[in-house]
């Protein structure tokens, strides 16, 4: 996933739960994310969760409850019997999940995602494609008036062969995608970033990395809120404030 979720995991109350939400044809999805996450922490639980029956039920054949399950559902999250009463998630994956429905559906959708999350969780919300070299995701926590509050964006790029970052733009997040029209912010800062790419181009004979690295240095030189640092931006990974792409 690419997403830093390490100090949230090993902050979180034991076990933290991890959810993920429309996991797809597949469940080894869910199987490797609980690989890597119990790296971080070992008593994580990992749900997931389709409303395909027959995809829950190849799930199931490979289900170790408590610590991963699989379970029938959507936005609202439910959690199997195996976690106890009350059990929330603390963090919540869906990606590709809201790519087939219409923008104005987006937020109701985060609502009830955000509702079931544990005090400080997170919905990790966004879009990738089949290979997964490109891939957005916008990280949602519930706001001190309890409704969702999307925090930032991140962009996630496969440097190696990429003519411009902006490549990105056709993997953006269903609140995102139909926006990326001038007069945006999300079309400004991609236009932003394709530019400080271009002008980074000497930076290319030391590879797309040291490009990137530059690129996102000059972008927030320049007064864009971007996070993280080196060890982020080497990986392609790239994240701006929401307030700076939030749609007008």
């Amino acid at each position: 996933m690419g997403y830093a979720l390490g100090g949230l995991l090993r902050a979180a109350p034991a076990p933290p739960v991890v959810v993920d939400l429309g996991f797809g044809a597949s469940p080894v999805t869910v199987l490797e994310l609980a690989d890597r996450l119990r790296r971080v922490r070992p008593d994580v639980r990992l749900v997931g969760i389709e409303i395909d029956p027959d995809r829950v039920a190849r799930g199931l054949d490979l289900a170790d409850p408590p610590a991963v399950d699989f379970v029938l559902g959507g936005f609202e999250v439910p959690l199997p019997s195996s976690l106890g009463v009350g059990a929330q998630p603390t963090v919540v994956r869906a990606f590709n999940v809201l790519r087939q429905y219409a923008e104005p559906e987006v937020a109701p959708a985060w609502e009830q995602v955000v509702d079931r999350l544990a005090p400080g969780g997170v919905l990790v919300e966004g879009t990738c494609d089949e290979l997964g070299r490109l891939a957005t995701w916008v990280d949602v926590r519930r706001g001190t008036d309890g409704r969702p509050e999307p925090r930032s964006l991140t962009l996630s790029l496969r440097l190696a062969g990429m003519e411009s970052p902006s490549v990105v733009a056709e993997r953006l997040p269903k609140a995102l995608i139909h926006r990326n029209l001038p007069g945006e912010r999300v079309h400004t800062f991609l236009t932003a970033l394709d530019a400080a790419w271009a002008r980074s181009a000497p930076m290319a004979s030391y590879g797309a990395r040291q490009r990137f690295v530059a690129s996102a240095r000059a972008l927030r030189e320049e007064g864009w809120p971007v996070h993280g640092g080196v060890s982020r931006w080497r990986l392609g990974e790239l994240t701006v404030d929401w307030s700076a792409v939030a749609p007008g």
